[in-house]
């Protein structure tokens, strides 16, 4: 399948998501919105991968929301008309902010990790895609900015619930209030970034090689992991135990876990079951 905002590929199990629009800085125009989605519940309801990996190209991993987006396209001569539209205005935009979360949620959301490899401005929208996913890489010329500030917005597609669980909240009223760039370097000290790296080649080989020993564990385990860490970061520490024990007393599988032990005992990869095809809501 084909799309205007993204190239896809899928090989040894891990999914490449690469935003391809790098003659407009990779902005998210209305296209972006509706593809994302359409991906990730492919990949993830079709188990068709056991990682995914989301780069970019060109000067930026992407400028954020296209301003476009704001525009008043349904001006009308007629009164009554321009009268509905402005009515109707604020419960409009709060369904399109709320269809953008949405479009994030599912990285946050779906079965199995998602890793974003970043390099030059990682901006406004930018930063919400980034924070919904599991890990963050970065190029050295990488930066953050909260853009939205510069504008006139306040941030609202996932950037402040998601960042203050990711760096000290300090940090992210400055970024907020400011609009300043934050340098990869500085980005990786806080947490924000897992690891920095020369130029984007490089970059793209570790995340991949990083990719491929996640795909090589056993699928369910990782993604009894990731439920198991996204419950734990908003839940208290009792509820996060109470709930891991419900999980591993119904998902544990024996079978797993003996292949597992006995993969690294014999030094080969292991063959596990992978994720079940899920019903569509």
């Amino acid at each position: 399948m084909t799309y205007q905002c993204f190239e896809v590929t899928i090989t040894d199990k891990i999914a490449h998501i690469v935003l391809n629009r790098p003659d407009k800085r990779n902005s998210m125009i209305r296209a972006f919105w509706d593809e994302l989605p359409r991906i990730i519940e492919d990949i993830d309801q079709n188990a068709r991968a056991r990682v995914i990996v989301i780069s970019s190209t060109g000067p930026h991993f992407s400028s954020g929301i296209d301003t476009g987006m704001f525009s008043d396209n349904s001006l009308s001569p007629d009164a009554d008309a321009q009268r509905e539209a402005r009515l109707q205005h604020g419960a409009r935009f709060y369904e399109s902010v709320q269809r953008m979360q949405r479009t994030f949620n599912l990285l946050e959301s779906c079965r199995m990790p998602v890793l974003a490899a970043i390099q030059g401005g990682c901006i406004g929208g930018g930063v919400d895609l980034a924070t919904a996913c599991d890990m963050r890489y970065a190029t050295e010329d990488a930066f953050v900015t909260v853009f939205e500030v510069n504008i006139g917005m306040t941030a609202d597609v996932g950037t402040f619930p998601r960042l203050v669980k990711l760096i000290p909240e300090g940090i992210v009223r400055e970024l907020a209030y400011t609009g300043r760039r934050m340098p990869a370097r500085e980005a990786q000290a806080c947490g924000l970034f897992n690891r920095v790296f020369a130029d984007q080649t490089s970059m793209l080989d570790e995340v991949m090689a990083i990719a491929r020993e996640i795909a090589s564990k056993a699928p369910l385990a990782v993604y009894g992991c990731k439920r198991m860490i996204n419950y734990a970061r908003d839940h208290s520490t009792a509820d996060g135990l109470d709930y891991i024990s419900i999980w591993n007393a119904s998902m544990l599988q024996r079978e797993e876990i003996l292949e597992a032990i006995k993969a690294n005992g014999e030094k080969r990869p292991g063959v596990f079951v992978d994720l079940p095809a899920t019903r569509k809501p």
